[in-house]
């Protein structure tokens, strides 16, 4: 009566197919794809963001630029000018080496 009327713990674990463990190998691999992956995503976001940098930096150097050209005093017009030319070398190499670095 019982036999009929109930499953054995053993009946139920042969009923149900074994869980497969990946190897070591296919762990690493999926890791490693993974890694490649994020590292792709962030090198993308980088750069991504670095243009935008880029662009408001050469829009602040442009303001300064057209200061410097609507001043009427020398002495401001001359130091609106080196400042924007000296903000405009600077951002250069920095976003150069900064894209450098993310290839």
């Amino acid at each position: 009566m019982e036999a009929t009327g109930t499953k054995t713990a053993s009946a139920t674990a042969t009923a149900t197919p074994p869980f497969e463990i990946p190897s070591v190998q296919e762990a690493t691999d999926r890791i490693r794809d993974l890694n490649e992956r994020i590292i792709e995503s962030s090198k993308s976001a980088g750069l991504a963001t670095l243009d935008a940098y880029e662009k408001a930096l050469k829009s602040l150097v442009g303001f300064e630029e057209k200061v410097a050209s609507a001043s009427q005093v020398e002495w401001i017009s001359a130091l609106a000018s080196t400042h924007a030319k000296f903000i405009a070398d600077v951002s250069k190499s920095y976003t150069e080496a900064a894209r450098d670095l993310l290839k």
